[in-house]
């Protein structure tokens, strides 16, 4: 998708920041369904100004490029970082469209007076403020298991809404709490469509994952205005043609409970080479294992947001069973989900090429009442020998996302991650390649696991730079 969203991101069901360059802050978060994807991010990650200063500081960087259709097209950016003190660091991003800039060049270049010199052009138009942006990121640690990060984005241009941002993390021995505020907040639907809520809350307390065991996961949100599509005139009408639900007024409270299982199916026995560190240390040891999670969510909205759930789905062409409780504007959804998922890598990502070949697979059943309904309806259509119901064979197959990774030289690989979607209605082709994001990471070795990551997404037209520490 339109971030280079890992597989192993939550498996689809824990609801992962999106990294976008058509924001200064980066992030976008999904637009959730009912009940299914659940809460925030996994905890704080480094904020997109701090990136920033990382890629100039220790990589030559002085400028880091994107590139966004829908924010109008290529750009770059540079920071300005303030420590103030040890647990207080400051930082100010400038953004400079260089597309609109270039577009300015040829629109209005050869309308000035013929004795201005092409220095005096460029600088009148290098003073139109709508080709800059800017974004004041100031970030606390009140003490070593509390971050408090407060951002607010201003665009040249006044067309673009001022965007403002805090975010409350605090680390417990077992739990993670976040709490975060943001008006207006920006989220991306599954068919990659933006849109901004003018504004939004969400607290989300979450269970430090383990590799095997049991997990919980709660979670509440708060919108409240008209949502509009990102850079747009706001929407009208009861509800919102278009809008998605979730993103209504309202409140609405999550609670997840899921046991994860892993299986070690093959494990490299061979020594790694001696004296030579692996480029990365999560990346070093080839084997082949498989999980599965199996878990239970319940979800209780209140507002215009709860209508998802009073809405039957006229696409299917069968009868469906759910745990569903509505009444005029409040709706209680339980639901059961699972997933497997599985892992192959050969290579200890040490000798400077083909030393790292990584695939993952994953599958995922956000539904288990659909899963049931289909199932049912299938077995019904066989046993009268009957033509089986393409809605019901959809309903039952997962939602696979695939992962391949290869070494190219040293530090260098190639990545690629996709959906897979399975339409049955198309006679020709049955399968179909879903968002793809195509990927060179650079392995910053001396860090153990971090990674430079430059990417880009055909469907939503957007390239980015970013780092990731710590990341499988």
């Amino acid at each position: 998708m339109n971030k280079l969203r890992w597989a192993m991101d939550g498996g689809g069901f824990w609801d992962v920041d999106m990294s976008t360059p058509i924001t200064l802050d980066g992030l976008a978060r999904l637009v959730t369904d009912d009940p299914i994807p659940l809460g925030l991010s996994r905890g704080a990650r480094l904020s997109r100004p701090k990136q920033i200063d990382f890629f100039q500081r220790f990589m030559s960087m002085p400028l880091v490029p994107s590139s966004s259709f829908a924010a109008q097209g290529f750009s770059i950016q540079r920071v300005l970082s303030f420590p103030f003190a040890e647990t207080w660091f400051a930082t100010w991003l400038g953004q400079f469209n260089m597309q609109k800039f270039v577009s300015s060049i040829k629109e209005k270049g050869l309308m000035q007076p013929s004795e201005a010199s092409w220095l005096q052009i460029i600088g009148k138009h290098l003073c139109n403020k709508s080709l800059y942006a800017v974004d004041f990121c100031s970030e606390l640690l009140i003490t070593p298991d509390d971050t408090l990060l407060v951002s607010v984005e201003a665009y040249g241009d006044h067309q673009t809404t001022p965007r403002k941002k805090a975010v409350f993390h605090h680390k417990f021995p077992r739990h993670n709490l976040m709490v975060e505020a943001a008006w207006p907040g920006l989220f991306i639907d599954e068919h990659g469509t933006y849109w901004d809520v003018p504004f939004t809350m969400a607290i989300d307390l979450a269970s430090i994952a383990s590799n095997s065991g049991a997990s919980y996961h709660m979670c509440i949100n708060q919108n409240a205005g008209s949502p509009k599509k990102f850079e747009s005139q706001p929407t009208s009408g009861e509800p919102p043609s278009g809008v998605p639900a979730t993103l209504l007024a309202g409140l609405c409270a999550k609670a997840a409970f899921s046991f994860k299982k892993n299986i070690e199916i093959w494990k490299s026995k061979a020594p790694k080479l001696k004296m030579v560190q692996p480029y990365d240390i999560f990346l070093s040891n080839p084997h082949i294992s498989a999980s599965g999670i199996l878990g239970a969510v319940i979800a209780a909205s209140l507002g215009d947001n709860s209508v998802i759930a009073q809405v039957e789905d006229e696409r299917q062409g069968f009868k469906g069973y759910s745990l569903c409780a509505r009444r005029a504007n409040s709706a209680i959804v339980a639901d059961m989900f699972a997933s497997v998922s599985l892992l192959a890598q050969y290579g200890n990502f040490q000798k400077l090429f083909l030393d790292l070949s990584r695939f993952y697979a994953h599958m995922d059943f956000p539904s288990g009442s659909k899963f049931i309904s289909g199932a049912t309806c299938l077995a019904y259509d066989l046993y009268h020998s009957q033509a089986p119901c393409l809605e019901a064979v959809e309903a039952i197959c997962p939602k696979v996302t695939l992962s391949f990774q290869q070494q190219i030289a040293g530090p260098f690989s190639f990545r690629v991650d996709s959906g897979v979607a399975i339409d049955l209605k198309n006679r020709e082709w049955h399968l179909s390649v879903n968002n793809p994001v195509f990927a060179i990471e650079y392995a910053l070795q001396v860090l153990g696991s971090a990674k430079a990551v430059a990417w880009y997404s055909p469907k939503q037209r957007e390239f980015m730079m970013e780092l990731r520490f710590f990341d499988k």
